[in-house]
């Protein structure tokens, strides 16, 4: 009997460690912006359009970073051929723009987001607005805010913010 109560403790122990290392993985997250979206499914577009802008190692970084991240159906609605001409090593300036201007210095949390204009990593500036717990970024919504990395979070759109 002492050793059946001995066997419960213990894996009653056992599973509050999980718990324990499970909570503390999701209050800090191991995977950095670029691991988060590779891992997500549906941000190949971007993925494969920070590779050929060159900005893997600074989305990489220590950061914080705040990432407009716009799904591949976001890129999809972009006219016929933008995307992969933007890919091509000769647009890789234009490209670069374009994905700076998605990402906004420091780790902004849905519920600190408030309606204003926000400056950009490339030097622009995005239109926010936040009414009802809802968010837009120059128009396009967030479908889904506070996706945790190591290095900051990702704010997921459904559409392509272009810069002026």
């Amino acid at each position: 009997m002492k050793f059946i109560k001995s066997l419960g403790i213990a894996a009653l122990l056992v599973s509050s460690i999980n718990t324990a290392v499970f909570a503390a993985e999701a209050a800090a997250p191991s995977k950095d912006i670029v691991a988060v979206a590779s891992s997500a499914g549906s941000f190949n577009t971007l993925v494969a359009a920070v590779k050929a802008a060159g900005l893997v190692e600074t989305l990489q970084g220590k950061g914080p970073f705040t990432v407009f991240a716009p799904t591949d159906e976001a890129f999809a609605k972009l006219p016929a051929g933008t995307v992969e001409s933007l890919l091509k090593p000769e647009n890789k300036e234009k490209l670069v723009a374009i994905l700076t201007y998605h990402v906004v210095a420091g780790k902004v949390m849905a519920a600190d987001v408030k309606t204003g204009k926000v400056k950009t990593v490339n030097g622009q500036e995005l239109d926010v607005k936040a009414w009802s717990g809802k968010v837009s970024v120059n128009g396009a919504k967030v479908t889904a805010a506070d996706v945790a990395a190591s290095n900051g979070v990702i704010h997921v759109i459904d559409t392509v913010v272009l810069p002026k």
